[in-house]
């Protein structure tokens, strides 16, 4: 007969050694690192595509929309698959990451307003000065919310 422990008789593995438990667990310095690195891939897609749009003539908040959108898509399938290594709920999932998503969208609207015709500062500059400060919420709120482990 096998010997159990006491932690594999309540359900769950004993880890055996440190490096394990810190496989199994990322950081979330290692995950914020990640998403940032991510973030660039989206964050560079939704400012060439916002570029594009506004010296087509684009108002910029229809290319703010349309390219925060394509930045958003991005960056949930990269974070889904490689940095968060998650394949269930991916519906479920990206609903939140896209709500989380028109929250920032929403914020850089705002932002983008008061950047641009309040202050005078040119489209593209408030836009990456924006992409910042967004980025830091949703990262919060995605970690919190959209991609939160289960304890216990």
């Amino acid at each position: 007969m096998q010997k159990r422990n006491r932690s594999t008789m309540n359900g769950t593995e004993p880890v055996s050694n440190t490096r394990e438990a810190a496989a199994a667990s990322p950081s979330p310095l290692a995950e914020l690192v990640r998403y940032c690195l991510i973030g660039v891939t989206g964050a560079t897609l939704d400012a060439v595509l916002f570029w594009l749009m506004t010296r087509a003539g684009v108002y910029y908040q229809i290319a703010n929309f349309v390219s925060v959108t394509c930045g958003i898509v991005n960056n949930f399938f990269l974070n889904a698959f490689f940095n968060f290594k998650t394949k269930n709920r991916l519906f479920r999932r990206f609903c939140s990451f896209y709500t989380i998503g028109m929250l920032g969208w929403g914020v850089s609207a705002l932002l983008l307003w008061l950047f641009i015709e309040r202050c005078g500062i040119r489209p593209l500059p408030s836009k990456l000065a924006i992409i910042f400060i967004v980025t830091a919420l949703q990262f919060t709120l995605n970690k919190t919310f959209t991609f939160a482990r289960k304890r216990g």
